[in-house]
Parts: C-alpha cells; sequence; structure tokens
C-alpha cells in the first residue's frame, strides 16, 4: 500500500508544480505586454488617439479601449469573479487620460487573476460561451492577446515616427 501512495503523491505535487509553473510562465509574458502596453498609452500624444493606420481598422485610442475591455472580460473569467466593467470602453471613451486610466484599471483587476493558487489553476472555465479551457489556459490566451494588440500599438507608434517601448533603451 505504501509504494502505491508514493507515486501518486509525487504526482500530485508535480502537477500541482506545473501548474503553478505554468501561471508563472505566463505571467512572464502578461508582465512584459502590460508594461509596453501602459507605456505606449501614456507615449502616444492626445491628438494621435485618434489615429487609424488604415480606414477599415481600430484606432489607436479603439485598440487600448479593447485591450481593457478584454483584459476585465478574460480575467473575471479566469479568476471566477465578477467583471467590473459594465461599459464599452472601446465605444465610450476617447479622451486619452480616461483610456489610460480604464487600461490600468484593467491591469490592476488582471494583476489578482495571474496570483490564482495552484488549486484553481486547472479547473475549466469558459471563454466567450462556448471555449472551454481551464484557469491558466485563459490567462495564457489574455497574455497573447495583449501582446497581438501591442504589435498592433508598435505599427502605430511607428508610423507616427515613435520608438515604441519594447524599442526604447533599457535602464
Amino acid at each position: 500500500m505504501r509504494v502505491l501512495l508514493l507515486p501518486a503523491f509525487v504526482l500530485t505535487l508535480a502537477g500541482s508544480a506545473a501548474a503553478q509553473g505554468a501561471v508563472s510562465g505566463v505571467g512572464l509574458g502578461y508582465n512584459i505586454a502590460k508594461n509596453n502596453l501602459i507605456r505606449a498609452a501614456e507615449q502616444m500624444p492626445e491628438g494621435d488617439y485618434g489615429f487609424q493606420a488604415t480606414k477599415d481598422v481600430r484606432t489607436f485610442g479603439q485598440l487600448v479601449g479593447h485591450v481593457a475591455n478584454a483584459n476585465f472580460m478574460i480575467c473575471a473569467t479566469a479568476s471566477g469573479e465578477a467583471n467590473p466593467n459594465s461599459a464599452d470602453i472601446e465605444k465610450t471613451m476617447t479622451a486619452k487620460a480616461d483610456l489610460v486610466n480604464a487600461l490600468k484599471d484593467s491591469f490592476t483587476f488582471c494583476d489578482k487573476a495571474y496570483q490564482i493558487a495552484d488549486a484553481k489553476a486547472l479547473e475549466e472555465v469558459t471563454l466567450f460561451g462556448s471555449l472551454k479551457t481551464n484557469r491558466i489556459g485563459a490567462l495564457a490566451f489574455n497574455a497573447a492577446h495583449d501582446m497581438e494588440h501591442y504589435g498592433n500599438i508598435v505599427t502605430y507608434m511607428r508610423l507616427k515616427g515613435m520608438v515604441p517601448p519594447s524599442s526604447q533603451p533599457r535602464n
């Protein structure tokens, strides 16, 4: 009996460590994206928040609002908490200060989700009404989504002759 319990105990510990390692790994990408997105939103001049790379894409401000909306929604799903955002930030906010504050608030909300406990990390959740994943999967999706739109923002900044945060010298 003792021989069977030891492998089960080791597998339980390994699963727990893997879950925490995955959250930690996803958190690394999330923190890089968070830093770059906030810095980019602060760096872009107010007058360029209405800039569109082409007429068929979001404005810079709408991109910032979209990221904030998505952060709130995805991190609410991952954490199991109610989404505190009831506004459609992308469609209702245009002022730089409002959008930067909404973006920062969304990241503050997400920061808590990325502190998920080992025991909850592998629990199943549903994103977008039908996409089954676990809490780590939702957080990984959030980090990837943030990076995807940071890439869009880099293009907007380059078109405006600006150096995006990820290309600026590090201290």
